[in-house]
């Protein structure tokens, strides 16, 4: 039997990333060190769904994570994306899609990783939202 254990990201900043996930309402479940293997292995998860998480790993030597070691996104459920989505933006993450259909909205975190926020049933549009254009690369 498959069952789904987590999704790993490489990261540049570990607590910049942690707060990040934070805002989206993660909390830390497990941290493992290697001295020897000269890496921190941080797992996230929603409160309640423990079995969904990520794993963000962090070489302790600098390394670039640039294109063919980055992937498509990680995927939230959310229960309010204009409230999610302004959490962010005022903790000064851009909304790179934002939810003009109050259903999706697409974020990155600190190290370009694209996040989908995602809210069903949608919420009717609304305002500044609507009229947001996309920003950047989502």
């Amino acid at each position: 039997m498959t069952k789904y254990l987590h999704t790993m990201i490489r990261v540049t900043d570990l607590d910049e990333t942690i707060r990040f996930f934070e805002l989206l309402g993660l909390r830390e479940t497990g941290r493992m060190e290697s001295e020897a293997g000269r890496f921190t292995l941080c797992f996230l998860a929603a409160p309640g769904d423990e079995a969904a998480q990520v794993e963000l790993t962090y070489n302790w030597d600098p390394q670039d994570y640039g294109g063919g070691r980055n992937f498509g996104h990680l995927a939230y459920r959310v229960d309010d994306i204009y409230a999610t989505c302004q959490t962010l933006a005022d903790a000064g993450v851009t909304i790179n899609r934002p939810p003009r259909d109050g259903h999706m909205a697409f974020v990155r975190t600190p190290d370009g990783i694209s996040i989908e926020l995602l809210q069903t049933p949608a919420a009717a549009p609304a305002e500044p939202w609507a009229s947001m254009p996309n920003v950047g690369e989502w």
